[in-house]
């Protein structure tokens, strides 16, 4: 018997290896040396004109969020970023078969595209493969980023063999270029979890998104990116359109770039101002004027400088470059310019509400709240995070929350490291499991969910079969992700979507009358994705353990404790306590001796109880700290403590 045949080694490519107009390959390292110098406490990148993924590929060692208007970029950006395992045999295995092919049958690519970008030969294999790799992901073989890798090898090997200068707007008569489709194993960077990839308009992007570093660099002339690569875009993107034309263009008007327009001043103006970052990172070559208008630079210097000086102090670095020229074989000589805006911190437009009917939520007073928190801290730490209605809306680019509830804590933890599809569809399934109402689908009718009780009467013996299961799995010692999630399901269908542990750790809120409906879904997509777009850190520790030793001047502390004269339960197990009380203002006293900003939320007076030992600190700190009584009108207010009478008296004290 022979010995066993090897498998031919499978070359490598790299993300750097493919032609592009307006690349920075060349230019990473003077990229990565002015975020080093200048920017501080950089953690999240944000690339959202990402194109081929080269700027990003040298952030690999930060947390990063990359998006193209283009599938066939972010395609690739999910092959070379995503957090998803992959099994490199699986991919190796595939891309060394597909190469060995040689189909002879017709297919959408030969059809349309045979003797023009490539030999007919070609266009068959392109084609075949394409199909297979989009039959075996419907089939359950290839999960999303091995797809993505498939995908990627095909379009750069693509790239490699094309019949062109570079793009795609034009072909090279006479098949010039002999070079066969060869795919090759993508080199993939280490990166670590939280990676997002995004597909969609930039301006539409940065409105729900937040990193500490975001590098923007728009399209600079009027040549449209889905023109000069259609083909790479149909493709990826598998449609089979009909196209049209000597260049074999499809329909591509969705995903034209406004920065290509007239309008690119208007939508620069517009993405900078909805930027929410503590650095924006600009590239802008000095283009100058060409004898080709298509050529010359959209945006002028004296605008770009007017628009970042808006939003912080500004300075700009250049680097001599050789810039590609689309449809020539030539090279011409510019300059690089970065533009690098230090923010001032803006407060968000749109207030993001959790998914968590946390006790004592402060989303209905965040109108009044926000505008007393300082705009120039670098952290915001949440001593009492609860449901985070504070701390997600925070005007701050990094957030520590912190509660002493470990499976609150856990709960928001999967929400930040888990896709929100996949949290959508494993509660789906848990619904499905125990037969609970699923009134987005259904609608109320069904359930006969339309009186004051609501739900409560059809869920009430499938919600306590689940919360059952639930807290026999935690006595068993379960507390993993599937915990979690039967968790949060529980606590969307309890009564008022709270969650309350009894002093044996058990789960008790009874049934409620709502379920997972539309808005609640809605809340938690918006919330999951800023939880996975920001600067968070999450802990589970009491006040008088957190470690504070690196907190400083630029750092802003928010306590919103159980209020001690309020009867709202967190748990069943004693509670906040007078002690807890005065140790927590104790606490606060000794960051104000650090010079640390701090500010409180706390009830004075609830339903004809005070509460002394708070009233008596905030008098003998009166000139120390300033107490700011807050209106159920939800106006903003500065009233001094005397003299005022309130059945129920919210106060916000700060110490700046």
């Amino acid at each position: 018997m022979g010995a066993k045949r090897a498998r031919p080694e499978c070359r490598t490519v790299c993300i750097g290896s493919r032609r592009y107009l307006g690349s920075k390959n060349r230019l990473l390292g003077f990229i990565r040396s002015v975020a080093d110098a200048e920017c501080e406490g950089i953690e999240t990148v944000a690339d959202v004109f990402a194109g081929t993924g080269a700027v990003a590929s040298a952030f690999t060692d930060k947390r990063l969020i990359t998006n193209d208007i283009l599938y066939s970029n972010w395609i690739c950006h999910t092959a070379w970023f995503s957090s998803q395992r992959y099994s490199k045999a699986k991919v190796e295995g595939l891309i060394c078969e597909y190469n060995s092919l040689a189909p002879v049958e017709d297919n959408y690519m030969s059809l349309n595209f045979a003797g023009t970008y490539f030999s007919a030969e070609d266009c068959r294999k392109i084609g075949f493969i394409r199909e297979d790799i989009e039959r075996r992901y419907g089939a359950g073989e290839l999960n999303e980023r091995e797809r993505a890798m498939l995908v990627a090898s095909l379009l750069y090997a693509m790239d490699k063999a094309a019949n062109t200068c570079g793009h795609y707007d034009a072909f090279l008569k006479g098949m010039r270029n002999m070079r066969h489709i060869e795919l090759c194993m993508p080199q993939v960077p280490p990166c670590g979890p939280g990676n997002r990839c995004f597909n969609e308009d930039a301006n539409l992007l940065v409105r729900r998104i937040q990193a500490d570093l975001v590098y923007i660099d728009p399209p600079y002339n009027s040549r449209q990116y889905c023109d000069l690569y259609h083909l790479l875009e149909n493709v990826a993107r598998w449609e089979k359109p009909p196209v049209y034309g000597t260049a074999r263009k499809m329909e591509r008007s969705a995903i034209k770039s406004r920065y290509c327009t007239q309008d690119a001043l208007k939508s620069f103006e517009d993405l900078i101002s909805h930027t929410q970052a503590r650095y924006i990172l600009l590239s802008y070559n000095d283009t100058g004027t060409k004898a080709d208008p298509r050529s010359n630079a959209r945006i002028r210097d004296a605008d770009i400088m007017r628009i970042l000086s808006s939003r912080g102090e500004v300075k700009v670095f250049t680097a001599p470059y050789k810039a590609y020229m689309s449809g020539t074989s030539q090279e011409a000589s510019c300059t690089e310019r970065l533009f690098l805006c230090k923010c001032r911190m803006q407060r968000r437009a749109e207030l993001i509400q959790s998914p968590l009917n946390y006790p004592g939520g402060k989303y209905s007073l965040l109108p009044q709240l926000l505008p007393y928190f300082p705009e120039d801290a670098d952290l915001f730490a949440d001593l009492f995070c609860g449901g985070c209605s504070v701390g997600i809306n925070a005007p701050c680019p990094r957030v520590l929350f912190n509660d002493s509830n470990s499976r609150l804590m856990d709960i928001l933890r999967m929400f930040r490291n888990t896709e929100t599809d996949r949290i959508m569809a494993d509660i789906e399934l848990i619904i499905s499991a125990y037969g609970l109402s699923d009134t987005r689908l259904y609608g109320y009718e069904k359930y006969g969910g339309t009186g004051s009780a609501g739900l409560a009467e059809y869920n009430k013996e499938q919600y306590n079969r689940l919360r059952s299961d639930y807290n026999a799995r935690i006595k068993e010692g379960g507390c993993g992700d599937e915990e979690t999630l039967m968790l949060f399901v529980i606590i969307v269908f309890s009564f008022n979507n709270q969650m309350r542990f009894n002093s044996k750790g058990e789960f008790n809120m009874p049934v409620g009358k709502r379920d997972f409906n539309s808005q609640m879904r809605s809340k938690l997509t918006a919330f999951a994705d800023r939880l996975r777009a920001g600067d968070y850190a999450f802990t589970a520790q009491d006040f008088r353990n957190l470690p504070a030793d690196g907190w400083n001047e630029n750092t802003f502390v928010y306590a919103d404790p159980p209020y001690l004269i309020s009867c709202a339960t967190y748990n069943e197990n004693g509670g906040w306590t007078e002690k807890d009380e005065r140790d927590l203002l104790a606490y606060l006293d000794a960051l104000d001796e650090r010079g640390i900003r701090f500010a409180l939320s706390n009830v004075l007076e609830s339903k004809g109880r005070r509460n002394s030992i708070l009233a008596e600190w905030a008098a003998a700190n009166e000139y120390r700290y300033r107490t700011l009584h807050l209106e159920n009108s939800y106006s903003n207010s500065n009233y001094q403590t005397k003299g005022r009478t309130a059945k129920c008296d919210e106060v916000l004290i700060i110490n700046y």
